[in-house]
């Protein structure tokens, strides 16, 4: 069990950088465009777009969901709610509270994010329904 939760926890990191850097190249844009004000709407808008591709490599990939995409969807989508209000949140005590580097306030945000959403997605959104006696 141990392994195995290490293996999916790697896979699912794994796909999640295809959303990072979805979401960093937002952040990038923001700043090139605006400055660090505009840092936090780029991580928001970054992490939206970020987490439609994680959702399909995810039930394919790191899950293999044997869940309909309406139940496992409507679920992943509410973790990634909860989660965007946290990175939202988080980016914006760091950034516009803080002062804190734009970069360094991402990075921390999304080892955040990454706890957060794993759990949400394999103890619930992706979670496998018990066999039946």
């Amino acid at each position: 069990m141990t392994k195995l939760f290490f293996y999916q926890f790697l896979r699912f990191a794994a796909v999640g950088l295809s959303g990072t850097a979805v979401q960093y190249a937002c952040v990038a844009i923001a700043i090139a465009a605006s400055g660090n004000a505009a840092t936090v709407f780029g991580s928001a808008i970054g992490y939206l777009l970020g987490s439609v591709v994680n959702y399909i490599l995810n039930y394919f990939l790191t899950f293999d969901s044997g869940k309909s995409h309406m139940e496992a969807a409507s679920k992943y989508f509410a973790v990634l709610g909860i989660g965007w209000c946290l990175s939202l949140g988080l980016m914006s005590m760091f950034v516009l509270h803080l002062d804190w580097n734009p970069w360094l306030s991402q990075l921390i945000t999304t080892g955040i994010g990454l706890c957060w959403n794993f759990a949400g997605s394999k103890f619930w959104a992706f979670k496998d329904a018990p066999a039946k006696h």
